[in-house]
């Protein structure tokens, strides 16, 4: 079964200048993302990599074409409908962390339990995230007293809290050293082993060769990438 599949899809801009012509960043994208397949997504800044990841997560919802994801058609759902999928369902660690400044650490990881019906045990599970991700002694830190690979582990924690099937990431290792993002990158490898599916967009080679499979968006269509798949 499908935990994604991508029909037609179009995104379009509005003309740089009055009189312009609409700009097309796709025409046409496809993409099927099997049940418990982890794809990574590369390609140049510019080409709609962190855009189509927000269509996937019904965050961004102006585009032409078919977008199903965990076997709900986004276009038909209301918004309620929509965000009690995210919640429950997808979770997404964005490039630039999102933590609130005011809130600890593990008042980070929790803010999924404040929306929506809650999350089972959450507490229990914000600490069990954070310990998984290696920042158990941090459960009190707040983000201005964290690295930014701290902030982004706590953000993969978050993103984890209501164990969905379906972890969306924008560059996860991209503010993280060397040793911090081969820790993250193991527990995506885990966490495909347990059957979660991933998609995942990055620019290093390392998160690319842990996937089961490897696309490069271009010229607004994604390609496999033959050097790197099947290589986890």
């Amino acid at each position: 079964m499908s935990a994604i599949e991508l029909r037609a899809l179009r995104k379009r801009y509005p003309p740089r200048e009055p009189g312009g012509a609409p700009q097309d960043l796709w025409r046409g994208l496809e993409l099927t993302v099997g049940e418990g397949e982890f794809v990574a997504i590369e390609g140049q800044s510019g080409t709609g990599k962190s855009t189509l990841l927000h269509v996937v997560g019904g965050l961004d919802r102006a585009y032409e074409g078919e977008v199903l994801v965990l076997g709900e058609r986004l276009r038909g759902l209301s918004d309620a409908r929509l965000a009690a999928l995210r919640h429950a369902r997808i979770g997404f660690v964005f490039q630039s962390f999102n933590l609130l400044a005011e809130l600890t650490a593990l008042e980070n990881v929790l803010l999924p339990d404040y929306f929506g019906d809650g999350v089972p045990d959450a507490e229990r599970r914000a600490r069990e995230g954070l310990a998984r991700v290696g920042l158990a002694d941090k459960a009190s830190s707040r983000p201005m007293a964290l690295s930014g690979g701290e902030r982004q582990r706590v953000a993969i924690a978050r993103a984890l809290l209501s164990r969905p099937p379906l972890l969306l990431a924008d560059e996860p290792t991209g503010n993280l050293d060397a040793r911090t993002g081969e820790g993250i990158i193991d527990l995506f490898r885990e966490l495909h082993r347990d059957g979660m599916t991933l998609l995942v967009v990055t620019h290093e080679v390392r998160v690319s060769r842990a996937a089961s499979r490897v696309l490069v968006l271009r010229e607004g269509a994604l390609f496999p990438d033959p050097r790197l798949e099947g290589s986890a």
